[in-house]
């Protein structure tokens, strides 16, 4: 694991700020997201909160958002 993914990872997110996906489902089926520092992102089920969040380093997080706009995700 990379330092910057390690410190992602060891980040408190007891403090975090999560927000609701804008294209949830109807059953409520969402996820939530938290900004982390160096531009990162954490993820989480809304539905089960305290389950652990996946976390993303600002250049993950980016390639993610342009597989899911482009649809090879």
């Amino acid at each position: 694991m990379s330092h910057l993914k390690a410190e992602l990872y060891a980040y408190d997110l007891t403090e975090a700020i999560w927000r609701k996906a804008s294209a949830g489902g109807a059953e409520h089926d969402c996820v939530e997201i938290a900004q982390l520092p160096a531009g990162g992102r954490a993820v989480r089920d809304s539905k089960d909160p305290g389950r652990a969040a996946l976390r993303f380093t600002a250049s993950e997080w980016t390639a993610f958002r342009k597989g899911v706009v482009t649809g090879r995700l």
